[in-house]
Parts: C-alpha cells; sequence; structure tokens
C-alpha cells in the first residue's frame, strides 16, 4: 500500500483527506512541516500533499529543504491551496512541485489526481528502469567489443603485456583525483568516466596496421622505422572514423579517437603526429600522454629494465611543462601512490 503524507495547519483539512484516502492509502496526518520532517527520519512516503499557507514554514520554504535534501528530493510533492493565482503556479512548478489540489476539495477530486500520480510515477520509474537495463546492456556489448579490438592489439605486440588494461586503470586514477580535485572541471564534470576509461582501450588501435616485424622488434629502431611506429595515431583515427561511419556511434567512439590520435603530443610541442602545443591537445590525450609513459616506464622491455615506482613518479614530474601538462602532473603526484597497486596486480 502507497504511503501518503498529508501536510496542513487546519484540522478539517487533515480529517477530510484520512477519510477519503485511507481505504487505499496508508495515510500520515501533520499539522506542520515540523512533524512532517520528524516522520520523515522513520517514514519516506510516495507522496506528500502540502499545504502552502502555513505558519512557521510555509509550504514554498517546506519544499525548497525537500528538494535540497537527497533523502527526499525524489519525493512527489502536491500543494493544497485556497488560492491559486498564475504567479503562486509559476512558481510551484519551477520549483518542483507535479501539481495543485484546491481547497476545499472532494474526495472524487482528491483520489483521481493522486491515483493520476502515482501511477504515472510509477509507469515512469518502470520504464527508466528499462532502459537503464538496455543501456547496461549495451555498454556490457560495446565494452566487449573494446576489449576483442584491445586484444588484438596486445596479442600483435608482444613487448607490452597488459599495457592497454593497466593504462585503462591509471587513467580511471587520474579523472576520478581530477574531479575530486576540480581540475579541469569544467570539461570533465559531464563526462561518463566509465565510458571514457573504456574507449581509452582503444588508444593504441592503430598498432594493427604496422608490421610485425617493426611491432616486436627487440633491438633499437631505425629513424625509418621509428616514422612507421609514429602512424599508429592517424592510422588509429582512420579505423576510428571507419567504425563512426558505420555505426553512427558517438561520445563512446570520439573519445577513443581522441585518445588515440593524440596521447603521443607533449605539452612543449615536439610530440606526434601533429606537434600540437599546450591545450591544442586534446584533454584525453594529455591525460594519456602520462598513462601511457607511466606504464613504459615501470614495465621491462627486452631493451630495458623496469624503472622503480619512485624513479617513475621522478621522471614525469621532470617532464612537467616539457612532455605533459602541469596541471595534471601535479594530479598525478596527489594520486601515485594508487598506481602501484595496478602495476602489482
Amino acid at each position: 500500500m502507497k504511503t501518503i503524507f498529508v501536510v496542513d495547519d487546519t484540522h478539517l483539512n487533515l480529517i477530510t483527506a484520512k477519510n477519503a484516502l485511507s481505504e487505499q492509502y496508508n495515510v500520515h496526518t501533520l499539522l506542520s512541516a515540523l512533524e512532517m520532517f520528524d516522520l520523515l527520519n522513520d517514514i519516506k512516503p510516495d507522496l506528500i500533499l502540502l499545504d502552502i499557507l502555513m505558519p512557521k514554514i510555509n509550504g514554498f520554504e517546506t519544499l525548497k529543504q525537500l528538494k535540497a535534501d537527497k533523502r527526499y528530493a525524489e519525493i512527489s510533492v502536491i500543494f493544497l491551496t485556497s488560492k491559486k493565482d498564475a504567479d503562486t503556479e509559476a512558481l510551484g512548478f519551477k520549483m518542483g512541485v507535479v501539481d495543485f489540489i484546491s481547497k476545499p476539495f472532494s474526495k472524487l477530486v482528491l483520489l483521481n489526481r493522486i491515483k493520476l500520480h502515482l501511477e504515472m510515477e510509477e509507469t515512469i520509474r518502470d520504464r527508466t528502469a528499462q532502459l537503464e537495463l538496455r543501456t547496461q546492456k549495451l555498454l556490457r556489448l560495446q565494452n566487449s567489443m573494446t576489449s576483442v579490438l584491445a586484444n588484438m592489439v596486445e596479442q600483435r605486440d608482444n613487448l607490452t603485456g597488459r599495457h592497454i588494461e593497466r593504462t585503462t586503470k591509471y587513467l580511471k586514477i587520474l579523472l576520478n583525483s581530477m574531479l575530486d580535485n576540480k581540475v579541469y572541471i569544467d570539461e570533465i564534470h559531464g563526462w561518463n568516466i566509465e565510458m571514457v576509461s573504456s574507449s581509452a582501450r582503444l588508444h593504441d588501435i592503430g598498432k594493427i596496421v604496422i608490421s610485425d616485424i617493426i611491432l616486436n622488434k627487440t633491438g633499437k629502431m631505425t629513424a625509418d622505422e621509428f616514422e612507421v611506429i609514429k602512424t599508429h595515431t592517424t592510422e588509429g583515427e582512420k579505423i576510428i572514423d571507419s567504425i563512426i561511419a558505420d555505426s553512427g556511434d558517438g561520445y563512446f567512439l570520439q573519445n577513443a579517437k581522441l585518445f588515440a590520435g593524440s596521447h603521443h603530443e607533449k605539452w612543449d610541442g615536439s610530440g606526434y603526429p601533429r606537434g600540437l602545443k599546450g591545450t591544442e591537445i586534446s584533454l584525453q590525450g594529455r591525460i594519456m600522454a602520462i598513462a601511457d609513459v607511466y606504464d613504459a616506464l615501470v614495465s621491462e622491455r627486452p631493451y630495458k629494465i623496469a624503472f622503480l615506482h619512485e624513479d617513475a613518479v621522478e621522471i614525469i614530474k621532470e617532464g612537467s611543462e616539457k612532455h605533459f601538462d602541469p596541471e595534471l602532473v601535479k594530479i598525478f603526484l596527489l594520486c601515485e601512490k594508487e598506481f602501484i597497486n595496478v602495476v602489482t596486480e
């Protein structure tokens, strides 16, 4: 049985509402907003019928307090009022009230309006749940396809074992620290962190087109071979562009393209493929640059030993304003201890 709070400073209105609703709903009648907030500590109603003109705390102030509290913000509120003018309605709807019921009210009007709103809410909740379920299924499918593509790169590049998995985790650590410390917050506050992090798994997708001989060479590369390796950035963009053209996907693949195309750019303009400088480089590329370099430093290769974490931290610190965005280096230094857990997994 649905629970309804009726808040009104007139006993007669409370009695009328209780008599009208108690057969179909669990009704709590309250003489003031203070009584209502006390009861909210123990019971969360499905709907609140709230008088506007009450002493001490009026309906508008009560509504404001409800909407400001995460525990109660989603509870639907219907205003009860004997004075319903255009300005009152406009303010009420702006603040989040779902409807107005004029006093004195009849049993039939009260029951029908409440039934309408509760059924509407239930329908919205059901459809929202269905949409969320479909979204989760699509996200799992997307992540699965991304993993397959990323694993194809890993299997071809024998020298970088689990690089993609680790850099994705580093990236998420950096993004969460950026949110916590409000760095570039205007850019990232609307990002879906899970989706952006997952899209970063495609940052090396362009290596699929690089020759195995060059990709897995254990010795020092020639200048020409390095020029070929550098093309994995632009080749990655081309591959992702072709997927976008076929699928029409926007957010996920656009992020993936930025990671692929700009993670080897450097803050001072000496990187590749375009020699971008400073904030000309996408934020995705600037974040991935730190994750990518850190992983290369602490990983063993046939041509190098693995650096200690502390040494890798110093190298990235020294690269501030040269290789790396100085603001992101500060973020890295705040969360670098978390990177150790990824390395040792």
